[in-house]
């Protein structure tokens, strides 16, 4: 750990706080089967994970690290929040995960991966790229951060890939039972993104389309809409959209795009 970090004051500002058991889980799910990081996790000297802005309890964290060790069994998980009854509250659980003040500058640690989840969500738009850039630095080599945004019971999620250059794809995941069109993700899309999607911009253009091409695909409704939400990709595929393939048939409806591909104009 950077001495001089250490010492330093936590960077960032309290959240709600708001957290509950396996709300996290798609993401957990996508991170354990994504190339991306399974690489990062592998080749990492020390499999270091951060745990940014855990929330009131700490149940998301335990479960990212019970998740990444069936990657790597030796990922040393260690969850940071920038209010200290919240580390207090954390560390008094009998878990193996550590818990410590921290925000932004990372607590002076450099992971190969970063989780913040419903984090950025609750900071001015003015205020991500600062942050991003913040996170980036304090970056292991190869590292990797997600930031990400999904609502209560983690049925509609959405979430950032970044690596120490910047973002590197965007990813919709949610429970395709729970949903009436892939668009109702939109309310859920990360702090620098919901604010573009009006006409004319690339995020609006990737969901019309995804609506375009679920509602093509009603006739697959009937095997159920994890069938039907792998039509609409498809689709998606067909008109040229560079939507990246999933490695396996994942139970979430899930859309991975190239950050390019939705970045604003």
């Amino acid at each position: 750990m950077d001495q001089g970090a250490r010492l330093s004051k936590p960077i960032g500002q309290p959240t709600r706080g708001t957290t509950g058991y396996n709300r996290l889980r798609r993401s957990d799910r996508w991170l354990v089967h994504s190339p991306a990081v399974r690489a990062a996790l592998l080749a990492a000297a020390e499999p270091l994970v951060v745990d940014l802005g855990y929330g009131a309890l700490p149940v998301t964290t335990v479960e990212l690290a019970a998740r990444l060790r069936t990657v790597r069994a030796d990922v040393r998980v260690v969850g940071l929040e920038i209010d200290p009854q919240r580390v207090a509250t954390a560390r008094a659980a009998d878990t193996d995960v550590e818990f410590a003040l921290g925000g932004f500058e990372l607590a002076g640690l450099r992971p190969v991966l970063v989780r913040a989840f419903n984090v950025l969500r609750q900071y001015p738009v003015t205020e991500v790229d600062a942050a991003w850039a913040q996170l980036r630095t304090r970056l292991a080599p190869g590292g990797l951060i997600v930031d990400g945004t999904c609502d209560e019971l983690g049925r509609r999620c959405c979430w950032v890939l970044l690596d120490a250059a910047g973002p590197v794809s965007l990813t919709l995941a949610c429970d395709p039972f729970a949903i009436e069109r892939p668009s109702d993700l939109a309310e859920r899309l990360p702090k620098v993104l919901i604010h573009h999607n009006v006409a004319g911009q690339p995020i609006h253009d990737l969901l019309t389309a995804a609506d375009r091409a679920w509602a093509a695909a009603a006739g697959q409704g009937v095997f159920g809409p994890r069938v039907r939400w792998r039509a609409m990709l498809d689709a998606l595929r067909a008109q040229g959209l560079p939507v990246q393939p999933s490695r396996r048939r994942l139970r979430d409806g899930v859309l991975t795009m190239p950050w390019q591909a939705v970045a604003p104009h």
